[in-house]
């Protein structure tokens, strides 16, 4: 009888979930964008120089779409990429790129425990990488959850020996929502949909700056 019953309950748990997928698709299609973006700029934003490497820091305000919210309570983890490029200016030819970065944050919702799980992987994540995290933490709610994704601490994007103190540098810095990482039947339609789209970007010149002063941008 527990098996029988556990396996009802497994199989209507992914019934419940299909239909949700299937709902969530054809909504996709009657209502586009119902939502409007979630496109914002980055805040504080910080490049500092040290002995060992080059660090970045910044704070990436945004709301979550009710849509994605849904889908995260739903039990559906969603994943954002970070990537930083650094150029070196020249003003005779193309700007050669001297380093680049990235990260993948993935944000999920236990609906056993209530509680929210924030992994930090560096790199990007791909079908064979898998998810190696760096970092693992839970948190008591959404907003706390969504404040470790959306505040980059110290992050290092370059090695020193990348990096010329005396030269002018460009930095492309970019954050998105990946839907490639989403279900396939999220998938579908998806594209282009406001709602679900979660972005900043940022494309400067910049000075780095020694670990004691401050560069926001220019």
């Amino acid at each position: 009888m527990t098996v029988f019953i556990t396996h009802f309950l497994k199989n209507t748990a992914r019934r419940g979930l299909a239909r949700f997928l299937f709902g969530l698709c054809v909504g996709v299609f009657l209502a586009p964008g119902l939502c409007a973006a979630a496109t914002t700029e980055f805040a504080q934003l910080r490049v500092e120089r040290a002995d060992d490497g080059v660090y970045l820091s910044a704070i990436v305000p945004f709301d979550m779409p009710p849509v994605v919210e849904d889908a995260l309570l739903k039990g559906i983890s969603v994943y954002f990429v970070l990537e930083a490029d650094l150029y070196r200016d020249r003003w005779y030819w193309t700007n050669p790129r001297v380093a680049s970065a990235a990260r993948t944050l993935r944000l999920a919702y236990q609906p056993l425990t209530g509680r929210w799980r924030v992994n930090i992987v560096s790199g990007l994540i791909t079908s064979s990488s898998g998810l190696r995290a760096t970092l693992n933490q839970n948190y008591e709610t959404m907003a706390e959850a969504l404040s470790a994704i959306q505040r980059i601490a110290r992050w290092k994007i370059a090695e020193a020996t990348e990096v010329d103190p005396d030269a002018a540098y460009t930095l492309d810095l970019n954050f998105r929502l990946d839907l490639s990482q989403l279900p396939r039947p999220f998938q579908i339609g998806m594209a282009g949909q406001r709602d679900w789209t979660i972005s900043a970007q940022f494309k400067d010149r910049l000075r780095l700056a020694p670990v004691s002063g401050t560069e926001n941008g220019k």
